[in-house]
């Protein structure tokens, strides 16, 4: 098991600016767990006992609707940290987590990191900075789904999975989602969502191999209508 201190996934974090004595600490209280693709990380309404760091792997944070769907509210990936919120507030999880990937996290128990937050002002800092930029992109999705069209927000959402997890070798997304999971984050039916997609591959934006995507004419994606 890898010692935090020695970690360069919490460069990626608000645990960066704990000390290294801190960092010790952690590291004799933590847990690690691999976690399989389509895994349950925690339930929404789920009591969290710590945050969970992402040491690798992505992972989709959903909101179940009141329609009984799930609305994709954020993908997670490594060096990113799970919970911080719930921890803070002393609430129950409003989100569901939910491994996109094989992945491997480590779990820190809620006291220290609440003992962090309380002795060391610098990390207090970057956790309120963290959950300012959760609710800036909150924000941006709220005005997306406004304004925005299922096509428009449908290319901006490939955009986005290649510009922040890249592709494979041979061109193709890194992160496979399902046609149902494109529907949930642009808030959509599958139906459409797949429909939608067909017209990407017939104007020759994407190209689709199997349950793989890839892009092809990103400059054409961003100017959607």
């Amino acid at each position: 098991m890898s010692k935090c201190e020695q970690c360069i996934i919490k460069q990626f974090n608000s645990l960066k600016a704990l000390t290294k004595d801190e960092l010790v600490r952690i590291s004799g209280c933590k847990t690690s767990r691999i976690i399989k693709k389509g895994e349950v990380i925690f339930e929404e309404g789920e009591v969290l006992n710590g945050v969970y760091c992402i040491k690798d792997g992505i992972c989709k944070l959903t909101k179940l609707s009141a329609n009984g769907k799930d609305q994709i509210v954020k993908m997670v990936v490594k060096g990113d940290l799970l919970g911080q919120r719930s921890i803070i507030s002393d609430e129950r999880s409003n989100l569901q987590a939910v491994a996109l990937n094989d992945m491997e996290v480590c779990f820190i128990p809620k006291n220290e990191i609440l003992n962090n937050l309380r002795r060391n002002p610098d990390f207090t800092f970057d956790v309120l900075k963290d959950m300012a930029q959760d609710l800036k992109e909150a924000d941006d999705v709220i005005v997306n789904m406004a304004q925005k069209t299922v096509r428009q927000r449908l290319a901006e959402t490939l955009i986005y999975i290649q510009d922040n997890f890249g592709a494979n070798p041979d061109g193709t997304l890194s992160v496979m989602l399902s046609r149902e999971d494109f529907a949930n984050i642009v808030g959509t039916a599958t139906e459409s969502a797949i429909r939608v997609l067909s017209q990407f591959k017939k104007e020759s934006l994407i190209a689709i191999l199997g349950k793989q995507i890839k892009i092809l004419d990103i400059e054409g994606l961003k100017r959607v209508e």
